[in-house]
Protein backbone atom coordinates (compact mmCIF):
# COMPACT_ATOMS: atom_id res chain seq x y z
CA UNK A 1 0.00 0.00 0.00
CA UNK A 2 1.16 3.40 -0.40
CA UNK A 3 0.41 6.47 2.50
CA UNK A 4 0.78 10.36 1.70
CA UNK A 5 -0.03 12.85 4.24
CA UNK A 6 -0.22 16.71 3.89
CA UNK A 7 0.92 18.98 6.67
CA UNK A 8 -2.94 19.70 7.73
CA UNK A 9 -2.96 15.80 8.67
CA UNK A 10 -5.35 14.46 5.91
CA UNK A 11 -4.41 11.47 4.42
CA UNK A 12 -4.54 8.85 1.40
CA UNK A 13 -3.88 5.33 1.20
CA UNK A 14 -4.09 3.56 -2.32
CA UNK A 15 -4.00 -0.41 -2.68
CA UNK A 16 -2.13 -1.69 -5.79
CA UNK A 17 -5.02 -4.31 -5.93
CA UNK A 18 -7.80 -2.16 -8.36
CA UNK A 19 -5.78 1.08 -7.60
CA UNK A 20 -8.08 1.32 -4.51
CA UNK A 21 -8.49 4.33 -2.74
CA UNK A 22 -8.99 2.28 0.82
CA UNK A 23 -8.46 5.58 3.32
CA UNK A 24 -8.94 8.83 2.87
CA UNK A 25 -8.71 10.85 6.42
CA UNK A 26 -9.72 14.65 6.23
CA UNK A 27 -10.22 16.59 9.66
CA UNK A 28 -13.87 17.64 10.57
CA UNK A 29 -15.13 20.94 12.02
CA UNK A 30 -13.39 20.21 15.52
CA UNK A 31 -10.16 19.44 13.99
CA UNK A 32 -10.40 15.19 14.47
CA UNK A 33 -9.56 13.17 11.50
CA UNK A 34 -12.58 11.11 9.72
CA UNK A 35 -12.13 8.76 7.16
CA UNK A 36 -14.89 9.79 4.57
CA UNK A 37 -14.48 6.56 2.31
CA UNK A 38 -15.94 3.10 3.05
CA UNK A 39 -13.49 0.46 3.04
CA UNK A 40 -11.70 -2.69 4.63
CA UNK A 41 -8.76 -3.03 6.74
CA UNK A 42 -7.11 -5.69 4.51
CA UNK A 43 -6.31 -5.84 1.21
CA UNK A 44 -7.38 -9.42 0.64
CA UNK A 45 -11.32 -8.58 1.56
CA UNK A 46 -11.14 -6.69 -1.17
CA UNK A 47 -11.13 -9.53 -3.54
CA UNK A 48 -13.87 -11.33 -1.23
CA UNK A 49 -16.51 -8.79 -0.94
CA UNK A 50 -16.23 -6.95 -4.26
CA UNK A 51 -18.77 -4.35 -4.50
CA UNK A 52 -16.00 -2.35 -6.47
CA UNK A 53 -15.53 -0.28 -2.93
CA UNK A 54 -12.44 2.45 -3.89
CA UNK A 55 -11.75 0.99 -6.89
CA UNK A 56 -10.10 2.33 -10.47
CA UNK A 57 -12.94 1.16 -12.26
CA UNK A 58 -11.91 0.36 -16.37
CA UNK A 59 -11.74 -0.04 -19.29
CA UNK A 60 -15.33 0.93 -19.38
CA UNK A 61 -17.33 2.11 -16.33
CA UNK A 62 -20.98 1.59 -15.59
CA UNK A 63 -22.83 -0.53 -18.33
CA UNK A 64 -22.57 -1.19 -21.66
CA UNK A 65 -26.04 -3.00 -23.21
CA UNK A 66 -26.54 -6.45 -24.09
CA UNK A 67 -22.36 -6.46 -23.16
CA UNK A 68 -21.52 -6.55 -26.81
CA UNK A 69 -20.74 -3.37 -29.59
CA UNK A 70 -19.64 -3.00 -32.79
CA UNK A 71 -16.43 -0.78 -33.61
CA UNK A 72 -14.85 -0.47 -36.70
CA UNK A 73 -17.20 -2.74 -38.81
CA UNK A 74 -16.44 -5.68 -36.00
CA UNK A 75 -18.71 -7.13 -33.13
CA UNK A 76 -17.24 -7.23 -30.00
CA UNK A 77 -18.76 -10.21 -27.40
CA UNK A 78 -18.25 -9.16 -23.85
CA UNK A 79 -18.50 -11.28 -20.63
CA UNK A 80 -22.04 -10.54 -18.77
CA UNK A 81 -21.50 -9.77 -15.41
CA UNK A 82 -24.73 -7.79 -14.54
CA UNK A 83 -27.66 -9.35 -16.20
CA UNK A 84 -27.82 -9.27 -19.76
CA UNK A 85 -25.13 -6.08 -19.63
CA UNK A 86 -21.92 -5.89 -18.61
CA UNK A 87 -21.00 -4.01 -15.77
CA UNK A 88 -17.82 -1.65 -15.21
CA UNK A 89 -15.27 -4.11 -17.33
CA UNK A 90 -16.28 -7.06 -16.57
CA UNK A 91 -15.12 -10.27 -14.33
CA UNK A 92 -12.02 -9.11 -14.09
CA UNK A 93 -11.83 -5.19 -14.68
CA UNK A 94 -9.26 -2.50 -13.27
CA UNK A 95 -10.89 -2.95 -9.85
CA UNK A 96 -9.70 -6.98 -9.72
CA UNK A 97 -5.94 -6.26 -11.22
CA UNK A 98 -2.75 -5.42 -9.52
CA UNK A 99 -1.46 -2.18 -10.45
CA UNK A 100 2.29 -0.92 -10.11
CA UNK A 101 2.52 1.81 -7.73
CA UNK A 102 4.82 4.56 -6.29
CA UNK A 103 4.84 7.70 -4.33
CA UNK A 104 6.18 10.79 -5.74
CA UNK A 105 6.01 13.79 -2.96
CA UNK A 106 2.01 13.88 -2.57
CA UNK A 107 0.88 11.56 -5.32
CA UNK A 108 0.76 8.23 -5.45
CA UNK A 109 0.96 7.19 -9.17
CA UNK A 110 -0.25 3.65 -10.17
CA UNK A 111 0.09 2.08 -13.74
CA UNK A 112 -0.65 -0.91 -16.22
CA UNK A 113 -0.83 -2.15 -19.31
CA UNK A 114 -4.62 -4.04 -20.22
CA UNK A 115 -3.71 -5.98 -23.31
CA UNK A 116 -5.35 -6.79 -26.18
CA UNK A 117 -8.46 -8.77 -25.84
CA UNK A 118 -8.46 -8.80 -21.83
CA UNK A 119 -12.11 -9.00 -21.57
CA UNK A 120 -12.20 -9.23 -24.87
CA UNK A 121 -11.79 -5.24 -25.44
CA UNK A 122 -9.69 -4.60 -28.51
CA UNK A 123 -6.64 -3.07 -28.42
CA UNK A 124 -3.49 -2.52 -25.45
CA UNK A 125 -4.26 -0.02 -23.44
CA UNK A 126 -1.28 1.75 -21.48
CA UNK A 127 -3.16 3.36 -18.27
CA UNK A 128 -2.06 5.94 -15.76
CA UNK A 129 -3.99 7.75 -12.40
CA UNK A 130 -2.13 9.71 -10.47
CA UNK A 131 -3.66 10.42 -6.71
CA UNK A 132 -2.98 14.16 -5.56
CA UNK A 133 -3.42 15.22 -1.56
CA UNK A 134 -2.57 19.13 -1.76
CA UNK A 135 -2.12 21.05 0.88
CA UNK A 136 -5.56 22.74 0.82
CA UNK A 137 -7.49 18.79 1.54
CA UNK A 138 -7.91 18.34 -2.30
CA UNK A 139 -7.89 14.88 -3.63
CA UNK A 140 -6.96 15.23 -7.18
CA UNK A 141 -7.33 12.19 -9.67
CA UNK A 142 -5.92 12.62 -13.31
CA UNK A 143 -6.48 9.54 -15.74
CA UNK A 144 -4.27 9.16 -18.98
CA UNK A 145 -4.24 6.17 -21.40
CA UNK A 146 -2.91 5.62 -24.59
CA UNK A 147 -3.94 2.58 -26.77
CA UNK A 148 -2.54 1.05 -30.13
CA UNK A 149 -5.94 0.55 -31.48
CA UNK A 150 -9.63 2.13 -31.57
CA UNK A 151 -10.90 1.03 -27.96
CA UNK A 152 -13.96 2.18 -25.76
CA UNK A 153 -12.37 3.83 -22.52
CA UNK A 154 -14.77 5.18 -19.91
CA UNK A 155 -12.35 5.41 -16.36
CA UNK A 156 -14.01 6.37 -13.01
CA UNK A 157 -13.33 5.87 -9.50
CA UNK A 158 -15.69 3.45 -7.38
CA UNK A 159 -14.95 5.18 -4.12
CA UNK A 160 -18.07 5.07 -1.36
CA UNK A 161 -18.27 8.46 0.69
CA UNK A 162 -19.68 8.89 4.09
CA UNK A 163 -18.32 12.55 5.38
CA UNK A 164 -19.58 11.39 9.20
CA UNK A 165 -17.41 8.59 9.08
CA UNK A 166 -19.88 6.04 9.62
CA UNK A 167 -23.78 6.00 9.98
CA UNK A 168 -26.42 6.52 7.02
CA UNK A 169 -25.95 9.49 4.51
CA UNK A 170 -29.39 10.34 4.17
CA UNK A 171 -28.94 13.56 6.33
CA UNK A 172 -26.00 13.90 4.01
CA UNK A 173 -26.78 17.26 1.59
CA UNK A 174 -26.20 17.55 -1.61
CA UNK A 175 -26.41 19.30 -4.66
CA UNK A 176 -25.90 18.56 -8.07
CA UNK A 177 -25.45 20.96 -11.09
CA UNK A 178 -27.50 19.25 -13.64
CA UNK A 179 -30.91 19.99 -15.60
CA UNK A 180 -31.49 16.63 -16.92
CA UNK A 181 -30.58 12.85 -16.66
CA UNK A 182 -30.05 9.93 -18.84
CA UNK A 183 -32.93 8.12 -18.56
CA UNK A 184 -32.78 4.27 -17.31
CA UNK A 185 -34.63 1.31 -18.43
CA UNK A 186 -34.55 -2.12 -16.55
CA UNK A 187 -31.01 -2.91 -14.91
CA UNK A 188 -30.13 0.47 -14.89
CA UNK A 189 -29.36 0.67 -18.33
CA UNK A 190 -29.81 4.15 -20.26
CA UNK A 191 -32.02 3.57 -22.96
CA UNK A 192 -30.71 6.98 -24.61
CA UNK A 193 -33.58 9.09 -23.81
CA UNK A 194 -32.76 12.47 -21.70
CA UNK A 195 -35.18 13.13 -18.77
CA UNK A 196 -35.35 17.14 -17.39
CA UNK A 197 -34.93 16.74 -13.17
CA UNK A 198 -37.47 19.70 -12.64
CA UNK A 199 -40.67 18.61 -10.89
CA UNK A 200 -38.98 15.46 -9.69
CA UNK A 201 -37.40 13.27 -6.87
CA UNK A 202 -33.79 13.90 -9.19
CA UNK A 203 -34.11 17.44 -9.09
CA UNK A 204 -30.50 18.62 -6.63
CA UNK A 205 -30.21 21.79 -8.31
CA UNK A 206 -30.84 23.53 -5.00
CA UNK A 207 -29.10 21.68 -1.85
CA UNK A 208 -31.46 19.27 -0.13
CA UNK A 209 -31.36 16.02 2.08
CA UNK A 210 -30.16 12.68 0.44
CA UNK A 211 -33.29 11.11 2.30
CA UNK A 212 -36.01 13.77 1.61
CA UNK A 213 -37.08 11.99 -1.85
CA UNK A 214 -35.24 8.86 -1.91
CA UNK A 215 -38.07 6.85 -1.51
CA UNK A 216 -40.51 8.27 -4.32
CA UNK A 217 -42.84 6.72 -6.08
CA UNK A 218 -41.53 7.58 -9.34
CA UNK A 219 -40.26 5.32 -11.84
CA UNK A 220 -36.64 6.56 -11.94
CA UNK A 221 -36.45 5.69 -8.51
CA UNK A 222 -38.63 2.51 -7.90
CA UNK A 223 -36.15 0.67 -10.71
CA UNK A 224 -33.41 1.19 -8.36
CA UNK A 225 -34.70 1.27 -5.00
CA UNK A 226 -32.96 4.82 -4.65
CA UNK A 227 -30.81 6.64 -6.75
CA UNK A 228 -28.54 5.16 -8.94
CA UNK A 229 -28.70 7.46 -12.17
CA UNK A 230 -26.41 9.06 -14.49
CA UNK A 231 -26.93 12.89 -14.34
CA UNK A 232 -25.88 15.59 -17.14
CA UNK A 233 -23.61 18.00 -15.61
CA UNK A 234 -24.12 21.43 -16.78
CA UNK A 235 -20.62 22.72 -16.53
CA UNK A 236 -17.48 21.79 -14.97
CA UNK A 237 -18.60 21.83 -11.18
CA UNK A 238 -20.37 18.65 -10.88
CA UNK A 239 -21.28 18.52 -7.55
CA UNK A 240 -21.29 19.65 -3.10
CA UNK A 241 -22.15 17.43 -0.49
CA UNK A 242 -21.81 18.36 3.17
CA UNK A 243 -22.38 16.64 6.25
CA UNK A 244 -23.84 18.52 8.73
CA UNK A 245 -23.09 16.62 11.78
CA UNK A 246 -19.02 16.74 10.73
CA UNK A 247 -19.38 19.77 9.07
CA UNK A 248 -16.80 18.18 5.98
CA UNK A 249 -17.86 19.21 2.64
CA UNK A 250 -16.87 17.95 -0.18
CA UNK A 251 -17.30 19.47 -4.08
CA UNK A 252 -16.23 17.68 -6.91
CA UNK A 253 -15.31 18.78 -10.23
CA UNK A 254 -14.65 17.50 -13.22
CA UNK A 255 -14.41 17.77 -17.18
CA UNK A 256 -16.04 14.70 -17.68
CA UNK A 257 -19.97 14.98 -18.88
CA UNK A 258 -21.96 13.25 -16.54
CA UNK A 259 -21.72 11.53 -13.03
CA UNK A 260 -23.65 8.79 -11.58
CA UNK A 261 -24.96 9.25 -8.26
CA UNK A 262 -25.54 6.01 -6.48
CA UNK A 263 -27.10 5.42 -2.93
CA UNK A 264 -25.31 2.20 -2.41
CA UNK A 265 -28.86 0.43 -2.78
CA UNK A 266 -27.24 -2.88 -3.18
CA UNK A 267 -24.58 -2.48 -0.72
CA UNK A 268 -24.94 -5.97 1.21
CA UNK A 269 -24.25 -5.55 4.94
CA UNK A 270 -20.77 -6.30 6.27
CA UNK A 271 -18.17 -5.11 8.41
CA UNK A 272 -15.66 -2.52 7.08
CA UNK A 273 -12.90 -0.69 8.38
CA UNK A 274 -12.52 -0.69 12.37
CA UNK A 275 -15.14 -2.79 12.76
CA UNK A 276 -17.64 -0.40 11.41
CA UNK A 277 -21.21 -1.81 9.74
CA UNK A 278 -21.48 -1.17 6.36
CA UNK A 279 -24.54 -1.71 3.86
CA UNK A 280 -26.85 0.09 1.78
CA UNK A 281 -27.19 3.71 2.45
CA UNK A 282 -24.55 4.18 4.19
CA UNK A 283 -22.33 6.19 1.67
CA UNK A 284 -22.85 7.74 -1.44
CA UNK A 285 -21.10 7.56 -4.61
CA UNK A 286 -20.49 10.19 -6.84
CA UNK A 287 -18.78 8.40 -10.09
CA UNK A 288 -17.41 11.27 -12.78
CA UNK A 289 -17.95 9.69 -16.40
CA UNK A 290 -18.78 9.45 -19.71
CA UNK A 291 -22.44 8.61 -19.97
CA UNK A 292 -23.38 4.58 -19.36
CA UNK A 293 -24.64 2.73 -22.23
CA UNK A 294 -22.57 5.09 -24.85
CA UNK A 295 -21.23 2.11 -27.20
CA UNK A 296 -25.29 1.58 -27.93
CA UNK A 297 -26.49 5.00 -27.20
CA UNK A 298 -25.34 7.00 -30.36
CA UNK A 299 -26.74 10.32 -29.74
CA UNK A 300 -24.58 10.13 -26.00
CA UNK A 301 -20.86 11.38 -26.25
CA UNK A 302 -18.49 8.57 -27.72
CA UNK A 303 -15.81 6.43 -25.42
CA UNK A 304 -13.92 5.58 -28.04
CA UNK A 305 -10.05 6.30 -27.83
CA UNK A 306 -8.66 5.96 -31.05
CA UNK A 307 -5.12 4.73 -32.07
CA UNK A 308 -2.42 7.70 -31.52
CA UNK A 309 -5.08 10.06 -29.49
CA UNK A 310 -4.30 10.53 -25.93
CA UNK A 311 -6.62 10.04 -23.08
CA UNK A 312 -6.12 12.67 -20.33
CA UNK A 313 -9.02 13.45 -17.42
CA UNK A 314 -9.32 15.28 -14.26
CA UNK A 315 -11.43 14.88 -11.51
CA UNK A 316 -11.16 16.54 -8.05
CA UNK A 317 -12.69 16.02 -4.87
CA UNK A 318 -11.70 19.30 -2.74
CA UNK A 319 -12.62 19.29 0.96
CA UNK A 320 -13.58 21.90 3.35
CA UNK A 321 -15.86 22.68 6.62
CA UNK A 322 -18.82 24.79 7.06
Amino acid sequence: MATIRNKAGAELTVLPYGATIQRLLIPDREGVLRDVVLGYDREEDYAVNGDYVGATIGRVGNRIGGACFSLNGKEYRLEKNDGENQLHGGHRGFDKQIWDTEISGNRVICRRLSPDGEEHYPGNLAVQVEFELTEENDLVIRYDADTDADTPVNLTNHSYFNLNGEGSILNHRLTLYAEKVTANGQGCLPTGRFLPVEGTALDFREEKALGRNIDADEEQIRLVGGYDINYVLSGKKAAVLWAPESGIEMTVETDLPGTQLYTANFLRERIGKGGRAIGPRSAVCLETQLFPNAMRCYSFPSPILHAGEHLHSETAYRFRIR
